[in-house]
Order: structure tokens, then C-alpha cells, then sequence
């Protein structure tokens, strides 16, 4: 095995995370879903332009918290009877839910699939959002001057986390989605989405997040890998906070929105992939919120690859949600 630039895999297998974890954080994602649960999703479907013989392909948008429309793709069996499983889908930072052919081997199977676009990425999903401090770019740090003044509920990814519990509960109460079999997925992002949808929403019986991203911002900052996908850590560091006065509260306002902190809230079966040579994702990040689960779990790892396609995952997580 290459020598690895993070903790030893016997010290990865017990780290816990070094992120500082919010005192009302419970409380804080309590009351997230509280709001979710009273809102009135407005659910709309609109037959897409890609249609199959099998599939049938609907865009799918609902009210998300704060107001925004979010956009979904949806796919099902045109040939429905009685109740079916169904898989959430989550992309990669900056992206958006992909094409519709590469979901058909799911609907083939029997499954519906709802594959979402994050509020202001590359997607259809809106991003209405009004907060004090820098908007250039990094959804990170949007909300961050807010949080770190008393007002959490303002950063941008708690309202995307809460979509994704949204959109599996929206999924679940489908008149042909059975809700005690419905799985998570995604990479990067989207691993990181996986995790906060599986804590968000405890019906999801089966997860398989792929290197997950928005965790353990601390060991990332103490690594010095706040570069590539974390970034926006530095240049708000740079910016706004150029000699760390403010490093400890910054860092647990960012708590609130670690999926090493909400990981624990799982009660998913998780299948979990890793590469041990992820620079993008540190390992000792993923562990750390890996390490949080205490539901059924297991991770493969593969020692020679870092955050590119992990040759296989695909096929291992296909068959893993066959499973449902």
C-alpha cells in the first residue's frame, strides 16, 4: 500500500473528529425538521421530455424550506402494481442530478427514483436565500457571518440537508413507493447529502455514501487541505478573519452543518466506500463520521485511490440496494 498522507488505518478506524460540536445541535436539527414537517411541499410533476417504454420520467419540484422551489428528477415503472422500493440520488458538489439514462437500470428493477438538484448548483432547483456576507461563491460559508452571529439557521446547507429529508419523505408517502424500503446514494456532495438524508430521515433503510464531503472542516483546516473542494475555508479565512480571532467560533457555527455530528442520528443499514488516497476528502474526515454510526455498517476501502471513480462501487451498490 502507498504511504498515505493521513492517520495510520488503525488510528482512522477509531478517530472521532476534531470539529467543534454545537451544544444545541440536537435541538438546532430538531426544530429544522419541525419546520420542514409543518410546511406544505406543493409537490408538481411534469412529464419530461425523455420518456422511455419502461420508464416513465416526470420533472419533480416541491416547496423547500425558506420558500425555494426544488427541482428533482423522478423516474418510475410504467407498469405499477402494488408498492415498489425506491432510491434518493445525490450529486457532486457544484453539479447537478445527471442524465436520465444512467437511473433506467434502477426502474428496470422495479424501483422509483428521485435523483435531486441542490438549491443554486448546476441544476433546475432555486436558490432564494438572503444572508449578510460574502455570495461570490461556497455554499459552505453562505450564511456563515449569520451563524457565527447567533443565527445557524441562516448557512445554505442546512436548508439542503433538510431538502434531502424532504424529498425522501415525499418519495415514501407515493402512493407505489412501499416507505420501509427506500435507499440513499451519492458521491462527494452527494456522499455527504447520503449521510444527512439517512440522520434526517429515519426511515431510509439502506445507504451508501461515496467519500463524503462537509465533513470534519477543523481536521481539514489542521491538515491543510482547505484547497480544491474546501477552498472556500481559506479565502474566508483570508478575508474575514485573517489572524483566527474568531477561529473557535467560526469553526462551531460550521458544527452545525458537519455530517460527522449528524451521522450518529443513522439507523440505515451503510454500505460506505473510501479511497485511502483521497486528498479532496481526507479519510480521516469520512472516518469520522463513519465511526459516529452505530447501525448495521460497513466500509470498503480502496488503499491506491483517491477522489476519482473507484472501480466497482457502482456494481457493489446496486446490488446492495437490490437488497430492499
Amino acid at each position: 500500500m502507498p504511504l498515505m498522507f493521513d492517520l495510520p488505518l488503525d488510528e482512522l478506524k477509531t478517530y472521532q473528529g476534531s470539529n467543534p460540536r454545537p451544544d444545541d445541535f440536537d435541538d438546532f436539527w430538531d426544530k429544522g425538521l419541525d419546520e420542514m414537517q409543518a410546511m406544505s411541499p406543493e409537490v408538481e410533476l411534469t412529464p419530461a421530455e425523455f420518456q422511455t417504454d419502461f420508464a416513465e420520467c416526470f420533472h419533480l419540484t416541491f416547496a423547500g424550506v425558506g420558500g425555494a422551489r426544488v427541482h428533482a428528477k423522478l423516474m418510475r415503472p410504467r407498469k405499477i402494481e402494488g408498492q415498489h422500493p425506491a432510491v434518493v440520488m445525490f450529486h457532486g458538489y457544484s453539479g447537478n442530478s445527471g442524465e436520465w439514462h444512467d437511473k433506467l437500470g434502477y426502474v428496470a428493477q422495479g424501483f422509483v427514483v428521485a435523483a435531486l438538484d441542490c438549491r443554486g448548483q448546476g441544476g433546475l432547483s432555486q436558490d432564494c436565500g438572503s444572508v449578510a456576507g460574502w455570495t461570490l461563491r461556497g455554499h459552505i460559508i453562505r450564511g456563515l457571518d449569520d451563524a457565527v452571529a447567533g443565527h445557524p439557521e441562516k448557512l445554505l446547507f442546512r436548508s439542503i440537508f433538510l431538502d434531502t429529508a424532504q424529498l425522501a419523505k415525499i418519495v415514501m408517502e407515493m402512493e407505489e413507493v412501499d416507505e420501509t424500503r427506500v435507499g440513499a446514494t451519492g458521491g462527494s456532495q452527494g456522499g455527504a447529502l447520503t449521510v444527512a438524508c439517512m440522520a434526517l430521515e429515519p426511515r431510509i433503510k439502506r445507504a451508501a455514501p461515496v467519500f463524503p464531503f462537509l465533513s470534519d472542516y477543523k481536521r481539514v483546516w489542521e491538515m491543510d487541505q482547505d484547497k480544491d473542494a474546501y477552498a472556500e475555508l481559506r479565502e474566508y479565512f483570508r478575508h474575514f478573519d485573517p489572524t483566527h480571532a474568531r477561529e473557535d467560533e467560526i469553526f462551531t457555527a460550521l458544527g452545525y452543518i458537519d455530517v460527522h455530528h449528524l451521522a450518529a442520528r443513522t439507523k440505515a443499514d451503510v454500505l460506505w466506500f473510501t479511497g485511502l488516497m483521497d486528498t479532496i476528502c481526507p479519510p480521516s474526515t469520512q472516518f469520522a463520521a463513519y465511526n459516529a454510526i452505530t447501525s448495521s455498517k460497513s466500509m470498503v476501502l480502496y488503499p491506491d485511490f483517491g477522489h476519482e471513480n473507484l472501480p466497482g462501487h457502482g456494481d457493489k451498490i446496486f446490488q446492495f440496494m437490490m437488497g430492499l
